[in-house]
């Protein structure tokens, strides 16, 4: 699909990856780009969903918009996280069926996987277990939507299709400590209590659990590539294939902020799932997409957009 002059409907475009993705677009030459903000349409709201869907008749959804957080926030909103994720896919893919979508472009998460799945990540292994319990809830409602689409393929042909994104960082990122994910999170910690000359940093968990990060723009490329290229409602999983303990995350990013005191890791706060890393051969075969940007370089560029956005802030 050449997607430089279909109507491009992106929700979510005023969010962390959603302003990357709509400045990749641009970037591209798409002309014909819609991104309402939730006080515009309230996804949440069926009504508003089908009233948009039939003003603005979009051929390209790119769903992005979503309710998420760290493990602190998915402990305290488990209830909010399935019920607004799912309600806001599930209407918005049924009225993309009803008003004839082309391509409809959905952002799954690998919060939907068992939580001992094997590692690497392998998109079969998906169905196999139940998710780790801190973030089920979101998990499984990402998971149900997925089901969706294969369902509507199924029964009607509608072309939607699943982009399992591993944890994402970068410029743009949510650096609020109550609803952060843990990069943002530990680059804020980290940077303040150097300003304040703390001699210890406390941090959660035990340091052994494992991650894998993508740098937004590299996500970006990845969706536009799927809408573009993908034809199978099947889940395809997006990340760098590289993982790193978060005790290593850490002693990085204290290095690169500067911090020089004692990390002191807490045993008794939740570790969440125990590794995460993907296998990303499908996306290699059917997307042409590997990340490009080294993990060094990406923490570096999220921490100077963070240190001038308060800057910005600073002197407003």
């Amino acid at each position: 699909m050449d997607i430089q002059n279909k109507r491009i409907l992106v929700t979510g475009g005023s969010g962390f990856l959603g302003s990357h993705v709509l400045a990749r677009l641009r970037a591209i030459g798409c002309r014909h780009i819609i991104a309402p903000r939730s006080a515009e349409c309230d996804l949440t709201r069926e009504s508003d969903v089908l009233r948009m869907l039939q003003k603005e008749r979009p051929e390209v959804v790119l769903h992005l918009a979503a309710k998420v957080g760290g493990i602190g926030a998915n402990r305290k909103f488990p209830g909010t996280f399935l019920y607004h994720n799912l309600i806001m896919g599930t209407h918005l893919i049924e009225g993309s069926r009803q008003y004839g979508v082309e391509k409809f472009v959905m952002v799954g998460t690998i919060c939907s996987y068992p939580k001992f799945t094997p590692v690497p990540f392998k998109e079969e292994d998906l169905w196999n277990g139940y998710p780790e319990e801190t973030n089920a809830p979101y998990g499984l409602a990402k998971k149900m939507l997925l089901a969706q689409l294969q369902a509507y393929k199924q029964e009607f042909g509608f072309n939607g299709v699943n982009v399992m994104l591993v944890n994402l960082y970068g410029p743009n990122d949510n650096f609020d400590l109550e609803s952060s994910h843990v990069i943002p999170a530990l680059i804020r910690k980290c940077i303040e209590a150097k300003e304040r000359g703390d001699k210890v940093l406390p941090v959660w968990g035990t340091g052994k659990p494992t991650r894998e990060f993508l740098y937004a723009e590299d996500a970006a490329e990845a969706l536009i590539r799927a809408a573009e290229v993908l034809d199978t409602p099947d889940p395809v999983n997006v990340g760098s294939g590289k993982e790193i303990a978060i005790g290593e995350l850490v002693k990085v990013i204290a290095e690169k902020t500067g911090f020089t005191g004692e990390l002191k890791f807490d045993p008794n706060m939740p570790d969440g799932q125990p590794r995460r890393c993907l296998d990303v051969t499908r996306a290699k075969q059917l997307l042409g997409f590997e990340a490009k940007t080294s993990f060094s370089v990406g923490l570096e560029k999220t921490i100077n957009w963070y240190l001038a956005s308060r800057k910005v802030a600073a002197a407003a």
